[in-house]
């Protein structure tokens, strides 16, 4: 922990960002006075809407910057990969088999730093309907995605492709969910707290500390779903997926 004042982790993320003033006041639609304030600790208060929007501009989480709670910088653990181009659409489907949507997290223009999650429209993944019965999962509320980065990992591996079920959105503590975290695809553990926060868990403790989300911060949260099925890739520590 690095037991700074509020400014001081402003002033950190603005840095690390690359971005200058100007450009984070721009995407913050904000005066760059305002930001100069918050940089200086000359404002006692922060609206949470500049909190967030500071959160995004800059890449660092907004729970970090509020109350130096959880890691930094959030990394996104899901994200469409190359990897799953063998389930063409080109193969007719057999009859146990239906197509399942890709979501994926993409850029937004301006240089804003921000992304939103989209469905990809032109690429879908085979899917075994005797699997989705199994799981109790309705063809049309399944999709997928491919886990990158290793928070979930001894569970679910980096490179692996999982299955989201969008029907299933109420939390079950202790469960694993797809989340949309200011427009990051994420995949954790989720645990509901007295008061109506949450607490977002990885497998992978060890480098990747819980993060807590005050009830005043769950705009920046939406469960996508959750997860029922996920495959198993393994790889050799420093390939590339």
């Amino acid at each position: 922990m690095l037991d700074m004042e509020r400014n001081e982790r402003i002033a950190r993320a603005i840095a690390r960002s690359g971005k200058n003033k100007k450009t984070v006041a721009l995407a913050c639609g904000v005066k760059p006075s305002a930001v100069t304030q918050w940089v200086n600790g000359d404002t006692k208060g922060m609206k949470p809407e500049n909190l967030f929007a500071l959160a995004k501009a800059t890449g660092f989480s907004a729970a970090w910057l509020a109350i130096e709670e959880g890691p930094e910088q959030l990394v996104a653990d899901i994200e469409l990969d190359g990897a799953i181009a063998p389930w063409g659409n080109d193969t007719p489907l057999d009859a146990d088999e239906v197509y399942v949507p890709l979501f994926k997290e993409v850029q937004l223009s301006a240089g804003s730093g921000s992304s939103q999650i989209e469905e990809v429209t032109d690429r879908k993944i085979r899917f075994a309907l005797s699997t989705l019965r199994e799981c109790g999962v309705q063809p049309e509320n399944a999709v997928a995605a491919q886990v990158t980065g290793n928070s979930m990992e001894r569970v679910i591996f980096q490179g692996s492709t999982i299955g989201i079920d969008k029907g299933s959105t109420d939390i079950i503590d202790g469960d694993i969910y797809a989340i949309d975290h200011d427009g990051m695809l994420r995949v954790k553990y989720v645990y509901r707290l007295p008061g109506g926060g949450l607490r977002l868990r990885s497998e992978n403790q060890e480098e990747y500390p819980d993060e807590i989300i005050s009830p005043e911060m769950l705009d920046s949260i939406r469960v996508i779903g959750w997860v029922f099925w996920w495959s198993t890739v393994r790889r050799r520590r420093g390939q590339s997926i």
